[in-house]
């Protein structure tokens, strides 16, 4: 007689043309911020095939300007909701969160794609288009996971809450929204694309501006000004020896494959408006790594003292501080025990899918979980199909059998972590 996992694999496997094509479909709409809408429109169709509670809402419903945690620079989310759908459990088991984002980075340009961006096209058991590694694959992972459990009768004890939202790549206001909409859970899994690794830690990041001032010349009488790049150059090289020091107290061991874990990136320089003037002002910008461990107000001021200090090595800076303003993206940090009991029982249900033991590091980058971690007090593991590097690229791709495995795991998770109900079935 088959196990009740040997059945959900079996079923997953004999029916992963329906991820297939349901990944198809979604690759195919261009869901960047503000068109969310019609990729969203497939997910609830498809909870609604699934027989699932469906919560929609758009995140104006829910009061995030004031919360502390907003950072989104959009302020209009209408016709593009936020989605929930809810299994409820027999109750008595833990309930589980399974977040996926909807929204994708633009395509950037054309010209190095292929094919059209959102062609999802399949070439050589991998599917392209924008969005298909990050995350709409991992998304794909999840409703299959979920399709395999009701298809089979299997009832669980726990809730799962399937949530598809908006914003992540912009800071996170769709999984904020729903963390103040009451959603919690005993636990959660991001399928963002670890090349199927596990990531209890994930860095937090926020992003910078910091203005440098200088005194305006002529060129040809430079050193009757004070030139702005010139000091820009010394708040850069303070940065850097900032950055050093931060690394140098990562001593975690899933850190130890990340050249820098915490890094403090230059992403944009502007200064001058005439190559004979010299410049009067200069602005930095760029994004903090933030520890697992650290908080995001920690972290500011280990920066800002940085800056205050700049004075001691040049006296214009006492008279003229760098001002920094902290705008724009920014994601918690989030940081789970390796020892957790949703690790383990990822780390057994890898084991039986893959038949050998997973890869756990820190995240490298942002994601949802933090504000799952903190704002929903909520445990998060990251873990799904897709490749870290494929993401944000040109010509983006996911391999489909890695999804199809994938969305093996994470089923084998849910009756295990919810507890299946042998009484109900």
């Amino acid at each position: 007689m088959k196990s009740r996992e040997q059945n959900i694999r079996n079923w997953i496997k004999e029916h992963k043309d329906l991820g297939i094509k349901l990944l198809q479909r979604l690759v195919q709409e261009d869901s960047t911020r503000g068109n969310e809408n019609k990729a969203q429109a497939i997910i609830i169709e498809k909870c609604r095939q699934l027989g699932m509670e469906l919560d929609i809402w758009e995140l104006g419903e829910v009061k995030l300007i004031n919360n502390e945690y907003f950072c989104c620079d959009r302020k209009d989310f209408s016709g593009n909701p936020n989605v929930v759908a809810l299994l409820k459990g027999t109750g008595g088991g833990k309930s589980i969160i399974l977040n996926g984002h909807i929204d994708v980075v633009p395509e950037g340009d054309r010209n190095d794609w292929k094919d059209d961006p959102y062609s999802g096209n399949i070439k050589d058991g991998k599917l392209y288009g924008r969005g298909s590694t990050d995350m709409k694959g991992g998304t794909v992972s999840l409703l299959l996971a979920l399709e395999a459990i009701i298809a089979l009768n299997i009832k669980v004890k726990g809730d799962i809450i399937f949530q598809s939202v908006i914003e992540e790549e912009s800071g996170g206001a769709g999984t904020l929204s729903a963390a103040l909409r009451g959603y919690r859970a005993d636990g959660a899994i991001i399928p963002e694309p670890t090349n199927m690794k596990l990531f209890p830690k994930q860095q937090g990041s926020m992003w910078f501006r910091i203005t440098v001032k200088g005194k305006s010349a002529h060129g040809g009488t430079r050193y009757e000004g004070v030139n702005a790049v010139e000091k820009a150059i010394k708040v850069v090289t303070a940065l850097q020896q900032l950055e050093k020091r931060r690394n140098e107290r990562i001593l975690d061991p899933l850190y130890k494959n990340i050249p820098i874990p915490i890094p403090i990136n230059i992403g944009k320089v502007n200064s001058g408006s005439w190559p004979s003037s010299v410049p009067d002002v200069a602005i930095i910008e760029g994004r903090m790594g933030v520890a697992p461990n650290e908080t995001m107000k920690n972290a500011e001021k280990e920066m800002e003292e940085c800056l205050f200090s700049l004075k001691e090595i040049d006296s214009w800076f006492s008279e003229y501080p760098p001002a920094i303003e902290w705008f724009g993206g920014r994601w918690l940090p989030g940081d789970l025990e390796q020892d957790h009991e949703l690790m383990k029982i990822i780390r057994n249900s890898y084991i039986q899918v893959i038949n050998k033991e997973p890869v756990i590091e820190a995240s490298p980058w942002g994601t949802d979980g933090g504000i799952l971690s903190v704002v929903g007090n909520t445990p998060v593991v990251i873990f799904g199909p897709g490749k870290t590097e494929a993401a944000h690229e040109a010509n983006e791709y996911i391999e489909l059998e890695e999804m199809i495995r994938a969305a093996e795991i994470i089923a084998l998770v849910i009756i295990n972590w919810c507890e299946a109900d042998n009484s109900s079935t």
